[in-house]
């Protein structure tokens, strides 16, 4: 086990949510699911209760916590892309399988976890500063999925 972990709690589809990130992202898995080894308050014995998973190369652990705890934007996820084609394919498998679009390439899967698809050309453009870097963050901040072109125009000015 890794000596840093994200631990992320989950109302009853940890397992689900696993498999769906190992299918979605590279250099991703599902590793060991446990079961409980007795009631708890929002399952019964034998229920999963832990799923072992990592998300880009991240290590975590789903927990079935029940619905106590609601996910926010506070964490998210940061996935960096290198072209139009991958943005477009991790934001729409995340928000076409039951999650949601926000702004300025955030959106949210359906489990309630917080995703930043972010193309590097994004990234690139800020680390410029400047008015590169104005021009970038303000075409970016009209947008919801980061539109490559449209972040390298503005680059260009």
């Amino acid at each position: 086990m890794a000596k840093n972990t994200v631990f992320l709690w989950y109302d009853k589809d940890a397992e689900a949510a696993a498999r769906f990130y190992a299918e979605t992202f590279p250099d991703s898995a599902v590793g060991a699911v446990h079961h409980a080894p007795g009631d708890y308050p929002s399952g019964k014995e034998g229920d999963v209760l832990t799923v072992e998973f990592t998300v880009a190369g991240v290590p975590c652990i789903g927990l079935n916590g029940g619905p106590a705890f609601r996910h926010s934007e506070a964490f998210s996820f940061q996935i960096a892309t290198d072209d139009q084609h991958e943005t477009d394919r991790y934001w729409n498998a995340i928000v076409g399988n039951g999650g949601q679009e926000s702004a300025c390439g955030w959106c949210k899967d359906r489990w309630g976890i917080c995703w930043q698809i972010t193309p590097r050309v994004l990234t690139e453009a800020m680390a410029a500063g400047g008015d590169e870097a104005k021009r970038a963050f303000d075409a970016m901040m009209g947008m919801k999925k980061i539109d490559v072109a449209a972040i390298e125009a503005a680059r260009r000015g």
